[in-house]
């Protein structure tokens, strides 16, 4: 297996007396998509929030590639590729989808400054961003106001916004968290199809959309990993079942 994109090393956070994070040893290869699953209040959020520097660790480190990232600002994190999305959307509901893609090219190039330019001034900035809609099947709404998008199509954007800042590493919380279930299959295709240059580790409670688009699964309880493997190694795990799937495995 390749050298790890992201890791961590005996990573410890509590909050007073309730310990939300004990000893996480993660290595994340390129291109491998993760899921992170565990009952509620096994840490999930937390992790992520440690990894993307939303929340500070008590103990441990956090490596991005060979470096040390653990005390860098979350901006710091996103320019160095580890980008993330929310459980609920952080969009500009007035631009559209290709304004808002081509808005974050120029946050990433250093010209944003002079948006005031108009779309029509940054032509390269655009065909980039209708690239990447394109890739996610939002080219044909490119034109249209974030407001005014499907659920699914709002979640979509966000990780075209996430692709935009040309991650090495990015994290999902829960993508497919408010979206209709006849739209969340489309999302996750859409990630499974991401490039294989990006790592993707995503938390969702959809076991069915787990074990279907996830090439590893981590499962979390208590603050701990309880286990990591495939799908495949996963659902056969008796502790698994017990805390977490049930006797009826993930089917």
């Amino acid at each position: 297996m390749s050298a790890p994109v992201l890791s961590t090393r005996g990573l410890d956070k509590s909050f007073g007396s309730l310990v939300v994070a004990k000893n996480i040893e993660l290595a994340l290869p390129k291109g491998v998509r993760y899921a992170l699953i565990g009952p509620n209040g096994a840490g999930k959020t937390t992790l992520i929030n440690m990894i993307t520097g939303m929340v500070r660790p008590n103990a441990g480190q956090i490596f991005l590639g060979e470096d040390d990232i653990t005390r860098l600002e979350p901006e710091a994190r996103v320019k160095r590729g580890l980008v993330r999305t929310y459980q609920i959307n952080t969009l500009f509901p007035d631009l559209n989808a290709l304004e808002s893609v081509a808005l974050t090219i120029c946050e990433r190039r250093g010209v944003a400054a002079t948006w005031w330019r108009g779309l029509a001034g940054y032509r390269e900035e655009a065909d980039e961003a209708f690239e990447i809609l394109s890739s996610l099947s939002l080219g044909s709404v490119c034109y249209r106001r974030t407001r005014e998008l499907a659920y699914g199509q709002q979640r979509l954007l966000e990780i075209a916004l996430a692709l935009a800042t040309r991650p090495k590493v990015l994290l999902l919380d829960e993508p497919a968290a408010g979206v209709p279930k006849d739209e969340s299959a489309e999302l996750f295709r859409a990630i499974a199809g991401l490039s294989q240059d990006i790592t993707v580790l995503f938390i969702e409670h959809d076991m069915n959309l787990v074990f279907r688009f996830a090439s590893r699964i981590i499962v979390m309880v208590g603050g701990r990993i309880l286990v990591a493997g495939t799908p495949e190694e996963i659902a056969a795990d008796p502790r698994v079942r017990e805390v977490y799937l049930g006797e009826a495995g993930h089917g």
